[in-house]
């Protein structure tokens, strides 16, 4: 897979505002596709709903493991993350790293892994023995479906962002915050963390460019095959 490369960060604003390629991006919301969002949004209530009722039991497992593990800590982790057009929202995941590995964040930061505005680190010190399961299959995701099911986030999408990541941004960065973010998307089954900021940013453009109801459909079953094994989540 062949991936453009992103502006340089000083040279973004100017790409953004000159460049004619960029048109669709800014004129989405002057031309939505009415049929194919209406579609999407009753296929992300249902199929949420659905997975919420089958994989109660998965629910409930998880929650009992993680309670044996550190009792004092919450089942599930609320988050302020940035949704479409730079609204916040609270993201939900079942708990996998320590009480207050929050606070615990900062003394981290330089061992960063990953280029631009993301944190990863593959042996986190803050991760437990149960999250680090629940993380490499990555069933810690699996809360976010209540999220579908509000409208704060679709099934497929580009990954909704922390705000201290948008706050370094580049305008051409933030176009990928013009459409819903997802569970999943083109850059968690093409390479998830293997992959650079810059390259997760080309491949939210070109899902948002090119997105409809097939690649929809193909996102989420290379996700349901991805899913029992993956090995770059973390």
């Amino acid at each position: 897979m062949v991936i453009s490369p992103t502006p340089q960060r000083n040279e973004s604003d100017v790409a953004f505002e000159g460049t004619p390629a960029y048109s669709p991006y800014v004129l989405e919301n002057d031309n939505p596709r009415v049929i194919y969002q209406a579609f999407k949004r009753a296929t992300d209530i249902v199929l949420a709903l659905i997975g919420l009722v089958v994989l109660s039991p998965l629910f409930l497992i998880v929650a009992i493991l993680i309670k044996l593990e550190d009792p004092k800590g919450s089942v599930f982790f609320g988050q302020t993350r940035v949704g479409k057009e730079e609204k916040p929202f609270r993201m939900y995941k079942f708990r996998s790293m320590v009480s207050n590995a929050e606070e615990l964040l900062d003394g981290l930061l330089e061992q960063n892994e990953i280029s631009g505005a993301m944190f990863k680190m593959k042996k986190d010190p803050r991760i437990t023995r149960v999250g680090a399961f629940i993380r490499k299959t990555s069933i810690d995701e699996l809360p976010q479906l209540w999220n579908v099911v509000r409208g704060d986030m679709s099934l497929v999408g580009p990954r909704p962002a922390l705000p201290r990541e948008v706050a370094e941004y580049s305008s051409y960065d933030k176009l990928r915050l013009r459409v819903i973010p997802g569970c999943t998307g083109l850059w968690q089954v093409s390479g998830r963390n293997e992959l650079s900021f810059s390259e997760m940013v080309e491949l939210d453009l070109r899902y948002i460019e090119q997105r409809g109801v097939m690649m929809d459909w193909k996102i989420i079953f290379m996700t349901i095959r991805m899913f029992a094994g993956s090995k770059n989540a973390y």
